[in-house]
């Protein structure tokens, strides 16, 4: 499968999906860090690829998203922001608001 083809994949069949360098748990740069801490904050799952061991990726998602740096954040197939705007969302309560809407609750269906 070409490249483009699985970040396509990855992006619609994840509702929300975080490109980061490292792991939720073990972020690789401080950005990734405040990312995925505001949105583990949201209390939801999210999907996340760690960029640093996919290259593939690192190398040809800036050009899908024509968003030049990571972390990047992915809801409902769209790209949401890096670290500045999913810090500012979460700061105002927006990004909370936007998962809970994309990842409703069991029973909420």
């Amino acid at each position: 499968m070409e490249i483009m083809d699985t970040i396509k994949q990855q992006i619609e069949s994840n509702v929300v999906i975080l490109y980061m360098k490292g792991s939720p748990n073990a972020p690789q740069c401080g950005f990734s860090m405040r990312t995925s801490q505001a949105l583990m904050d949201c209390g939801k799952r999210f999907a996340y690829v760690d960029v640093l061991s996919n290259p593939d990726v690192r190398a040809n998602l800036p050009a899908y998203a024509n968003w030049p740096t990571f972390p990047q954040l992915w809801v409902n197939g769209e790209l949401i922001g890096g670290c500045d705007i999913v810090a500012e969302m979460h700061e105002k309560g927006e990004l909370k608001a936007l998962i809970d809407q994309a990842v409703p609750d069991i029973g909420d269906e």
